[in-house]
């Protein structure tokens, strides 16, 4: 695998800091723990080359076979954890646990029948999960080995295991990280992003056997308990409307390049701009009709394993790429080259020449 890059988790810190800044006690107290831990992964992101370990490990099986290994934190900052649930074994009485094994299985399943990848680096890397992470721990990520979920407080925020596409959001970031390993900052960040986003998407539409004009395009729907005013984290249809509420503030995305958020916060914008590609990827799908994955979805993968889609890409670099994957595997002059190029042009993203 690539050398790895830092994730600022799920949730921005810019909402850790709407929180801290406005929120009870309690919310205060745990926003800060969140944002304190995420800024310390940023900063101290581990050794390169990360490998899950050893001893945790599910046999290898045949090519295509998961290899998860479910874990317990118990409320401590240590990882794995006791293991909980290992490849092949029945549900456990622990629902952060169970939905792990799932969300992690669901996601190996997509990408293995949809693009033929067998897991994160395509060789069969094993899915670990570790579950209760910290107390009232804000966010789920992943580390460069293993994917890290924390139960939320209650309040405001879900487990975070109960969101499938929250779960292959943070996945599909080992995967980019295994193939462009898009550079985590600015445009090339909130590309990162939001290709995991549009694979987070995806999975879940896979799972229900949604088309395109059926799916809500919402991400992390889930994770808002009802006290928050908002439908979840974000929304691919229409970036900067997915909540508006008095703790949590409006939700800042915008979907178009005349809006883009030009900022030295979020590792310069990276959960914020992603909403721009986000919307072009959603008005390529519905352009294109029946289910996402099978076209649009193709053509995004294809651009993610693309060599000559370079780690600091912008998105004007990106998206020509897409429309070059969409000719390569539809036709020049395709209905899909045409819907990627008019959907890049419809957020304002102007295409940049190979």
């Amino acid at each position: 695998m690539s050398v790895r890059t830092p994730h600022l988790g799920f949730i921005p810190p810019y909402i850790l800091s709407r929180i801290i800044d406005n929120g009870s006690e309690r919310q205060r107290e745990r926003a800060l723990g969140t944002l304190s831990h995420v800024r310390n992964l940023l900063h101290n992101p581990g050794p390169p080359n990360r490998q899950p370990i050893a001893s945790v490990l599910p046999e290898r099986g045949r090519p295509g076979e998961p290899r998860r290994s479910i874990h317990d934190a118990q409320q401590q900052m240590l990882l794995p954890g006791v293991l909980a649930r290992i490849e092949g074994q029945p549900p456990v009485a622990d629902a952060a646990v169970d939905e792990a094994y799932d969300a992690l299985g669901r996601t190996h399943a997509f990408f293995w029948q949809v693009f033929g990848r067998d897991s994160i680096d395509n060789h069969g890397f094993p899915l670990i999960g570790t579950v209760h992470y910290g107390v009232g721990y804000e966010n789920a990520f992943w580390n460069g080995a293993q994917m890290v979920f924390g139960d939320g407080d209650g309040e405001i925020f879900n487990r975070f295991t109960l969101s499938l596409d929250v779960v292959a959001h943070e996945l599909a970031h080992g995967i980019t990280e295994s193939e462009a390993g898009l550079v985590y900052f600015n445009q090339s960040g909130a590309l990162n992003e939001s290709v995991s986003d549009v694979f987070g998407v995806l999975v879940r539409q896979f799972s229900l056997r949604q088309t395109a004009d059926q799916a809500d395009w919402l991400i992390g729907a889930e994770l808002l308990t009802d006290k928050v005013q908002g439908s979840a984290m974000r929304s691919m249809a229409n970036p900067g409307t997915a909540y508006d509420d008095p703790l949590l503030g409006k939700d800042p995305q915008p979907g178009h390049m005349r809006d883009f958020i030009d900022t030295r916060d979020d590792n310069g914008g990276v959960h914020l701009n992603s909403g721009i590609p986000n919307r072009a990827f959603y008005l390529a799908a519905t352009a294109m009709g029946g289910y996402a994955w099978e076209r649009a979805g193709h053509i995004w993968y294809d651009t993610l394993c693309d060599r000559r889609l370079a780690n600091d890409s912008d998105f004007a670099a990106f998206a020509r790429l897409t429309v070059v994957n969409a000719a390569t595997r539809f036709g020049q002059g395709s209905g899909e080259a045409l819907a990627v190029e008019q959907a890049w042009a419809d957020v304002g993203v102007t295409l940049e020449a190979l």
